[in-house]
C-alpha cells in the first residue's frame, strides 16, 4: 500500500523484474558511460542474448551519431532526475546490424547513475516501411491507369476503323471514335449517351441488342447490314461482347463494305507481319518438340545467328531444364490444347540464360499436328519482383530472428528443411503432381523423392 504518497521499498529481484517487463530493454549505466546491467523483457525475444554488453562501454553498442545525441541530451538535463522527452538511439552489434530504440533517461542513486528504459522501434519502422511501399504502389497504379487511359484515348482518336462502345444494360453509346461518328452523321458529344438502336432505321432497342449479342458469340457470322438514321448510309456492323468492371460492353466495328475474301487476305498479311516483326518469339514445332520454324524475335532471345541454326533442333537445347521442361509443356498442352504463361529460362547459344514466359497452343486439326509457342522476355518483370536492396524477405527475417536463440547447426538444419519442402512443392505444382517428372526436375531418384514426401507430409497431396 502507498504510505504518505510514497512507494514502499521493493526487493532488488522484484524491482529488476518490474523494470524488465515495463520496457523492452533497460540499461543501467554508470557516470563513466559503462554498462552496469542489461535487462531484456522476457516476452520480447527479438533482441536475443545481450548479457555480453554488461561491463562494456556505451560507445561499443551505440553508433557514433547516437552516442553524440545521448551526450547532448544528458548535458541538457542539467542535474534533473529524468529527461523531459525520450531520445531515439541506434544500437549496433559486432556484425553491424543496427536496431533503433526509444529511451527515457532517469538519474538514480547518489552517484548519478543513469537508468535507460527503452522501447523497440523496429515494429514501428516496419509498419512505416509498409506504408511507404503501399503509397508507392498506389502511385504506380495511378500512373499506369493514367497511361492506359491516355493510350486508349489516343487510339480511339487516330484509329481509322469506325468503332462504337455500347452498354448492354442500358443500350446506350458509352464511347465512339470520330470515324464512327462521321459514318452515323453526328458529333461525338451528341452521340455519347444516345440509344444505339435509335441511330438505325427500323430497329427496336431490346430486339436490336439481343440480335447483336447473339451475333457476337456466333462462330461464323457475317456482319449485319443497317441503315444509319442521320446520314442514311448503308453500314455493315460486326459486334464483339466483352466484360469490363462487371458490365457487359458491346464493341461494334462498322464498315461501308461487306467483309469477304479481302478481309481474310488482310488478316493473313497482318499475321505474317506479326510473325516477322513482333517483339515476342514465335516457334512452330512438331509433336516431339523439334523446331520447324522460328521468327527473328526468338533468334534474338537465344542469340542465334540465323534460322538454319535452329531448324530441326529440339526445344530441349534451348530450355534451361531440358527434357523436363519439354515434357511438362507437351503433357499439358496435349491434354488441354493450351498452356498459358509457363515460367522458365531459355539457354542461349553462348551459355547465357534469360527468364521467359511461354504460352503454347496445340494445333491437332491436321495430319501432322503443330505445337505453337509464344515466348516472351520476362527478365525485366523478374527484376521488378525481386525485393528492394537491403529489405530482407520474410524467410530471411525469420532466419535472422533465430540468431541468438538457436545454434548455427540448428538454424541451418531448420532452414534446409524449409527450402527442401518448398522446392518439392514447386516441382509437384509445375508437373501437376507427376512425381516421375518432379523427381527428374529435382535430380532425385523416385525412391528418394517418396522418402522426402513422407518426411514432409506430402505423400497424400491432392487426395492421393
Amino acid at each position: 500500500m502507498l504510505n504518505g504518497g510514497k512507494l514502499p521499498l521493493i526487493a532488488p529481484d522484484l524491482l529488476s523484474e518490474i523494470l524488465a517487463t515495463a520496457s523492452d530493454i533497460a540499461l543501467l549505466v554508470s557516470p563513466s558511460r559503462r554498462i552496469i546491467s542489461v535487462l531484456v523483457n522476457p516476452h520480447h525475444r527479438s533482441f536475443g542474448q545481450l548479457t555480453d554488453w554488461e561491463g562494456s562501454n556505451l560507445r561499443d553498442v551505440l553508433t557514433d551519431e547516437s552516442l553524440r545525441k545521448l551526450d547532448a541530451r544528458l548535458a541538457g538535463m542539467q542535474g534533473a532526475r529524468h529527461g523531459d522527452t525520450a531520445v531515439e538511439l541506434n544500437h549496433a552489434d559486432q556484425s553491424n546490424w543496427e536496431f533503433p530504440v526509444r529511451y527515457s533517461l532517469h538519474r538514480i542513486g547518489a552517484d548519478d547513475s543513469i537508468l535507460m528504459l527503452g522501447r523497440d522501434l523496429r515494429p514501428i519502422a516496419e509498419v512505416q516501411q509498409q506504408l511507404v511501399q503501399a503509397q508507392l504502389a498506389l502511385e504506380r497504379d495511378y500512373e499506369t491507369q493514367r497511361e492506359m487511359d491516355t493510350r486508349y484515348r489516343v487510339l480511339m482518336e487516330v484509329i481509322r476503323d469506325p468503332v462504337v462502345m455500347v452498354s448492354m444494360s442500358s443500350g446506350r453509346i458509352t464511347d465512339i471514335n470520330p470515324a464512327a461518328a462521321q459514318l452515323l452523321g453526328g458529333s461525338r458529344s451528341d452521340l455519347i449517351g444516345a440509344a444505339m438502336a435509335q441511330e438505325f432505321e427500323g430497329r427496336r432497342r431490346g430486339e436490336f441488342l439481343e440480335s447483336l449479342a447473339n451475333l457476337a458469340v456466333a462462330e461464323s457470322a457475317l456482319p449485319v447490314e443497317l441503315t444509319a438514321r442521320r446520314s442514311q448510309k448503308r453500314l455493315f456492323l460486326s459486334p464483339t461482347v466483352f466484360r469490363a468492371a462487371g458490365e457487359r460492353i458491346l464493341l461494334c466495328q462498322m464498315d461501308m463494305t461487306k467483309g469477304g475474301p479481302a478481309s481474310q487476305d488482310e488478316l493473313g498479311d497482318n499475321l505474317s507481319r506479326l510473325y516477322h516483326e513482333g517483339v515476342d518469339g514465335i516457334v512452330f514445332a512438331d509433336g516431339e518438340g523439334n523446331i520447324r520454324a522460328a521468327n527473328e524475335a526468338f533468334l534474338n532471345l537465344t542469340d542465334t545467328a540465323n534460322m538454319a541454326a535452329v531448324r530441326g533442333r529440339s526445344l530441349t537445347d534451348f530450355l534451361a531444364r531440358g527434357a523436363v521442361d519439354l515434357r511438362v509443356l507437351l503433357d499439358n498442352v496435349k491434354r488441354t490444347g493450351q498452356l498459358r504463361l509457363y515460367a522458365t529460362r531459355l539457354t542461349t547459344d553462348f551459355m547465357g540464360q534469360i527468364a521467359v514466359e511461354i504460352s503454347a497452343t496445340w494445333l491437332n486439326d491436321r495430319p501432322n499436328p503443330v505445337l505453337v509457342l509464344v515466348v516472351r522476355d520476362a527478365s525485366r518483370a523478374e527484376t521488378l519482383r525481386r525485393p528492394a536492396f537491403g529489405q530482407p524477405d520474410d524467410g530471411v527475417r525469420n532466419v535472422m530472428e533465430l540468431v541468438g536463440s538457436s545454434t548455427l547447426k540448428d538454424i541451418v538444419a531448420e532452414t534446409t528443411d524449409v527450402i527442401e519442402k518448398m522446392c518439392i512443392e514447386t516441382a509437384l505444382e509445375l508437373t501437376r503432381n507427376n512425381r516421375v517428372a518432379a523427381a527428374e526436375m529435382l535430380s532425385l531418384s523416385r525412391q528418394s523423392l517418396y522418402v522426402k514426401l513422407r518426411k514432409y507430409g506430402l505423400l497424400n497431396k491432392d487426395g492421393e
